[in-house]
């Protein structure tokens, strides 16, 4: 996503901070102690009180300070990689987006996860958050919050969920016929967000793009398949007209107006119902996402963030200390009420807290225990810009003829190794 279920957040741009370090030099910083933590993240509306926990917590050992990055996932990623390119020891703990983790550490930024560091990473993480943190057998970043997409449906019009995603184009055109709300809606802008739509289909169809170790494209006969449906749903006359200039806040916007039948989004859509649209909200329910295939339950990306500490922190110890403090079971909970963000460890889905703003958390729970991954390569970027192109608009897709493109522009991406410079 990149996804987000975020609240009200302010956009904050450090971009002389960025432009100093692209020119090689270190941004000056204001003085600060010894024990301070400077926290690189994306805007999240309630983190500071995160933060402040935290640091009273610590009793001393150290003082984390919030520098909050770029509200969009490319400024983000790229004030980081000019400063780290350059060296900077401004950085000590960096909140990387799932997929940026293994480029990272394969670029040498960000430091392992070792010892009883790790274990307290790891001790009650849920398996799929943790293997995005991982790269090449070891561990570089504490997995903070997590997300999956969930069916949203209209329960006054669909009175059983579809379980596959022929199933939902069916049911859509039975309802079409009748006159009643049937849109599916889905994100298919060329973002990220499109991407992750068809990892899902290709994961739940049992397919591969990336070799395990990440090195050759494969597009496999999974893949061709998860084509083939997207073609499908594109050619149903079922989507909304906007469908290939659509984002995930589009979609939610859009399911509001009361049209749609089936929405395909990420739960931030649950709070924003209940507060813009509460006719509609009452009669909307979820389900685990369509799968590819009628012989097993669908496999749903997760999104997410990683806390990592970067190779020139001057103070590692307390960067470690720090992180951990900030995805702490405590701090998790705080989050996923107040923020919305879904949890990475698995006891906070039982806290009762968690019931009137999470109603569901099973269905979240149960995707989340068996994920889907984004191909985890150094990469990753250049693939996904390399497949946001070619599957956008989906009325464009010619199944046999957009794999074989697949194979040959997603091999000169990985060979491209995929790091800005």
């Amino acid at each position: 996503m990149r996804e987000r279920d975020r609240g009200a957040v302010r956009r904050a741009v450090a971009l002389g901070l960025a432009v100093a370090a692209a020119a090689g030099v270190t941004a000056c910083a204001p003085p600060q102690s010894a024990n301070t933590v400077n926290l690189y993240y994306a805007p999240e509306e309630n983190l500071q009180t995160v933060v402040d926990k935290c640091n009273d917590q610590a009793q001393g050992r150290f003082k984390i300070v919030y520098h909050k990055l770029p509200r969009d996932a490319d400024g983000q990623r790229e004030q980081m990689v000019r400063r780290l390119a350059a060296q900077d020891d401004g950085m000590d703990v960096l909140g990387l987006d799932t997929t940026w983790t293994a480029e990272f550490a394969r670029a040498g930024w960000v430091r392992e996860w070792t010892g009883e560091d790790r274990e307290q990473a790891e001790a009650g993480t849920l398996a799929g958050p943790l293997e995005s943190a991982r790269y090449g057998g070891k561990l570089f970043g504490a997995p903070k919050n997590t997300n999956v997409q969930l069916l949203w449906y209209r329960s006054d019009v669909v009175r059983t969920p579809p379980r596959t995603w022929d199933d939902m184009i069916e049911q859509a055109r039975r309802l079409k016929a009748e006159g009643r709300p049937s849109t599916i809606l889905i994100p298919g802008a060329q973002f990220e967000g499109y991407v992750v739509q068809y990892n899902t289909l290709l994961a739940s169809a049992g397919g591969r793009l990336i070799s395990d170790d990440g090195t050759r494209a494969v597009v496999d006969e999974g893949a061709v398949r998860a084509l083939e449906q997207l073609k499908a749903l594109a050619d149903s006359g079922l989507t909304s007209p906007s469908m290939s200039n659509a984002q995930e806040d589009d979609i939610r916007l859009e399911f509001q107006q009361g049209e749609a039948a089936f929405q395909l989004n990420w739960p931030f859509v649950y709070p924003s119902m209940q507060e813009d649209a509460p006719d509609v909200a009452r009669n909307v329910h979820w389900a685990r996402y369509p799968s590819s295939d009628p012989d097993r339950p669908s496999k749903v990306t997760i999104g997410g963030f990683n806390l990592a500490v970067s190779r020139y922190s001057p103070r590692p110890a307390a960067s470690f200390d720090a992180a951990l403090c900030l995805r702490s079971a405590e701090s998790q909970r705080f989050s996923a009420v107040e923020d919305g963000l879904p949890p990475t460890i698995e006891s906070v889905y039982s806290g009762p807290e968690m019931a009137a703003e999470y109603p569901m958390r099973d269905t979240i729970l149960e995707e989340l225990r068996d994920p889907a991954i984004r191909p985890i390569t150094p990469a990753y970027q250049n693939v996904s810009t390399v497949l946001s192109k070619l599957l956008s608009p989906a009325s464009a897709i010619d199944p046999p003829r957009t794999a074989e493109r697949m194979r040959t522009e997603v091999q000169n991406a990985l060979d491209s190794q995929g790091v800005m410079p």
